[in-house]
């Protein structure tokens, strides 16, 4: 009888010691999978981390995003993915994936390409001088990867008065509902503002509604 205990309580011990193991186990690959998810997160929009060599984008990029990025190409007005996108999220460097430009200051501007009236900050883009195809005017080049964005002009809607002028092929479009999922959560406050400003408008021109 007292072997017959001393085995049920050794069963016992070794049952607990069994699920004990396997929650340690368990927890250890939630946290993991959590950490690897977080360092593919930062990975994605890291402006430091280096830009794939010529040969890798070459692989990586599509022909036009290629010609577009790397030899200073144009693609064909109103035949490019974002010219008319009308979607909220924001678009990112196709090779770095940083942040370049909001559909909040995106425009119809009838040219057939993306345009935006500035972009989401001032020190991922640069600016240079372009004289090519005999005229004159201002190339916009993505900091992070030194792409070749499009051109910059003054003549753009209130506030700015600019439109960047950009190619989809430059561009990768994160929508709204996926930026937390892509890493970019940070950027969610801008589009919680507009909404909480569209409402606030509604319920101005609605008084009885409040």
């Amino acid at each position: 009888m007292k072997a017959r205990r001393l085995t049920y309580k050794h069963s016992r011990k070794t049952l607990w010691f069994g699920l004990a193991g396997t929650v340690v186990v368990i927890v250890g690959s939630i946290l993991f999978s959590y950490a690897q998810t977080q360092k593919k997160e930062a990975e994605k929009m890291n402006p430091m981390k280096p830009v794939p060599s010529d040969p890798e984008l070459r692989q990586t990029l599509t022909k036009d995003q290629y010609k577009v990025t790397r030899e200073c190409g144009t693609e064909t007005p109103f035949h490019n993915a974002y010219w008319d996108n009308h979607k909220p999220g924001i678009y990112v460097d196709i090779i770095t994936g940083v942040p370049l430009f909001s559909s909040l200051d995106k425009f119809d501007s009838g040219t057939g390409w993306p345009s935006f009236t500035k972009p989401i900050s001032p020190d991922q883009v640069t600016e240079k001088r372009d004289s090519s195809h005999g005229m004159e005017r201002t190339e916009v080049r993505s900091k992070a990867s030194d792409s070749h964005l499009g051109h910059v002009f003054d003549d753009g809607p209130a506030p700015t008065r600019q439109r960047y002028c950009v190619n989809s092929a430059a561009l990768r479009f994160i929508p709204v509902e996926k930026l937390k999922e892509e890493g970019y959560g940070q950027y969610l406050s801008l589009f919680q503002s507009q909404q909480r400003g569209q409402q606030q408008q509604t319920g101005e021109a609605n008084p009885q509604s409040k």
